[in-house]
């Protein structure tokens, strides 16, 4: 063999070596990105989980305190969870009004969540009233242990024919009991389906939720996340029982799966279509 022909073989085996490295390489770097994925996921899940219980803590309190519109007929029928929250409405007589609830040191209602700190609320009017505002910030606030930041906008968008509301979560971060945090934000387009001819009962009420939204690790990693069927949300159920979000990552996405209607706390991620994992929610 001439020296000259060599030149093409080693370069031809130094090719096959940087691509048998970039191979090896790239295995574990999909697995983090999978993993990523995954977890990243499951926190949207729990965010989700959490903006719900604070639009359901928010309308129950607007409706003890006569603040969704002026409705002829008995009283309203609420639940009452916050029996041991101390709830202050200023002014009385005007809008805008300042919803201060106070849950202490800790409060547990009768569906089992504990809740404590301090929840605000600014409403421009009526909440059941069509263009109306309400702006949510928390006080060291945590349900069942996870901290609760951020800002939540809803505006009412209710038209004649259906009531509505468009949810807009800033800022929004959750941390676990281990310190672990992540961030969130997006935009949510709500329905209610059920219960609107019993506005003082809100036991019926269920929404059909809809939208997109981001979710970021404490590393700075994002996936953007796509409702495919609309979410469902019973007030008796502390759980969102139904609808599919897709959470795209760079390579691989996610699909949530909140079941089937079912009241439970379980919730169903599978990556690219592969086999599904369950997971449980606080």
């Amino acid at each position: 063999m001439k020296p000259q022909n060599l030149l093409p073989i080693l370069a031809l085996g130094f090719s096959l070596i940087f691509t048998s490295c970039k191979k090896e390489e790239s295995a574990p770097a999909e697995t983090t990105e999978i993993e990523t994925t995954f977890a990243l996921t499951a926190d949207q899940a729990i965010a989700d989980i959490l903006t719900e219980d604070a639009n359901e803590v928010m309308l129950q309190v607007a409706e003890e305190k006569e603040l969704t519109g002026n409705f002829a007929g008995a009283p309203p029928e609420t639940t009452n969870n916050f029996l041991c929250a101390i709830i202050t409405v200023t002014p009385q007589n005007s809008f805008p009004k300042t919803v201060v609830i106070d849950f202490g040191t800790g409060c547990t209602g009768p569906n089992g969540v504990i809740r404590r700190g301090i929840i605000r609320i600014v409403i421009s009017d009526s909440l059941r009233k069509s263009g109306s505002t309400a702006v949510m910030t928390f006080d060291n606030y945590y349900v069942n242990n996870f901290k609760k930041e951020g800002t939540i906008t809803w505006t009412n968008t209710s038209t004649t024919i259906t009531t509505s509301w468009r949810r807009e979560v800033a800022n929004g971060k959750i941390t676990a009991p281990n310190g672990r945090f992540w961030l969130h934000s997006g935009i949510r387009e709500i329905v209610q389906t059920h219960g609107v001819t019993s506005p003082r009962n809100p036991i019926d009420d269920i929404y059909s939720i809809t939208g997109n939204s981001t979710v970021t690790n404490a590393n700075g990693r994002t996936r953007i996340t796509t409702i495919l069927e609309p979410l469902q949300k019973k007030f008796i159920c502390q759980y969102i029982d139904r609808g599919r979000i897709k959470i795209q990552g760079p390579n691989h996405f996610a699909i949530l799966d909140f079941g089937n209607g079912q009241c439970d706390n379980e919730a169903i991620i599978s990556i690219d279509g592969q086999s599904p994992h369950t997971i449980t929610l606080p």
